[in-house]
């Protein structure tokens, strides 16, 4: 039998209310074992020494590698989607775990080779480590032909490699970033938001996140953030942020304007957030001074934009280009249930979106 759009809905919207409770199950995960979030100022500095670069988001890896090159003369750093791991206390206090190197997991074949240390993919998107795969290990679902694999979470061999390296020369100074801005943060500086929305302090606030990538188009995001007025405030999550993260926006009485909320498992506490916002001034999610600016790039995003979809939430912005399974009829629907747009431009959105 032919499935129509009737049939099909139903079971699209199921797997949004599906995949909220996969969030809440991780954020319950990750908050159990690593503690609460909280904001911490994440140096984008070098330290003099050997070292080893983290990425992708598995935080069980990063810990076992904290706690295996204790007291070897070995920093860790982030790099990618593993930087919010900042702003959980259990992994922030190892003494050695010292800030973050690099951008976004695109510019890895740029920010990689030339660095003498040792990298660690664990679930992130691996690019050809063409002429620097001696220095790269992979654990977990991450492998590369000719790479070494990290096998039951020993990373003897990725911290002897780490320390065959000359590391750093010296210290280079570089900026530092605001990490932590999680559900327990945000909630608890509920009542200050509400007062600055109340009072007009806060015009507006922007979500902008999601998945970065390197087809042109997206340093629509840079702009879009950079062109938000003073009275509004951006929380961001994914790497996503990666366009922006290290802008320096002021402050709204107490609050950085940029707050970086987390990983992109972390859209369940922005969504906590926002429904908490609604509750508080009694009005729907989508009669909040909100608006959600987002960035897909692959599945994970998709999923998490039909968990939005599920909750009822409208009006989203949605960029660079739409996902290739949108038909002009699954457009026609989203546009009439839930108003998405497809991004224009900086000006012409921020216009539309502040009114």
């Amino acid at each position: 039998e032919d499935w129509g759009m009737d049939e099909l809905l139903p079971i699209v919207m199921e797997v949004g209310e599906k995949n909220l409770k996969c969030m809440a199950l991780l954020d319950k995960a990750n908050t159990e074992s690593y503690g609460t979030p909280a904001p911490a100022t994440v140096p984008l500095t070098v330290e003099k020494g050997p070292f080893i670069v983290i990425t992708g988001h598995d935080l069980h890896d990063l810990k076992l590698l904290l706690e295996q090159t204790e007291g070897k003369g070995v920093n860790i750093y982030t790099h990618g989607e593993m930087l919010p791991a900042h702003g959980y206390p259990v992994l922030k206090a190892f003494p050695h775990f010292v800030g973050h190197y690099g951008t976004a997991w695109q510019n890895q074949q740029k920010e990689l080779p030339g660095f003498p240390g040792a990298v660690l993919f664990t679930t992130n998107c691996i690019q050809n480590p063409k002429d620097y795969g001696g220095k790269v290990f992979t654990s977990g679902i991450v492998g590369w032909p000719g790479l070494v694999h990290i096998k039951n979470r020993d990373f003897a061999p990725l911290i002897l490699k780490a320390l065959e390296l000359p590391g750093f020369a010296e210290d280079a100074p570089g900026k530092e970033v605001t990490v932590g801005f999680g559900r327990k943060t945000l909630l608890d500086a509920a009542p200050a938001v509400l007062d600055a929305v109340k009072s007009g302090a806060v015009r507006h606030i922007f979500l902008v996140g999601g998945c970065d990538g390197a087809k042109p188009g997206r340093n629509y995001y840079t702009e879009f953030v950079e062109k938000t007025p003073q009275d509004t405030l951006i929380l961001t999550l994914a790497c996503g942020k990666f366009r922006f993260f290290d802008k320096d926006l002021g402050k709204i009485g107490p609050f950085p304007r940029l707050l970086d909320v987390g990983q992109c498992n972390d859209a369940y506490s922005a969504v906590k957030v926002a429904l908490a916002l609604a509750d508080a001034l009694k009005c729907g999610v989508n009669d909040l001074p909100l608006s959600l600016v987002l960035s897909w790039y692959e599945q994970k995003a998709v999923a998490i934009l039909l968990t939005l979809l599920a909750l009822g939430v409208k009006n989203i912005h949605l960029g660079p280009s739409l996902p290739a399974f949108v038909s002009p009829d699954i457009l026609n629907l989203l546009v009439e249930n839930w108003g998405i747009k497809p991004i224009s431009t900086p000006d012409e959105d921020l216009k539309a979106l502040l009114g």
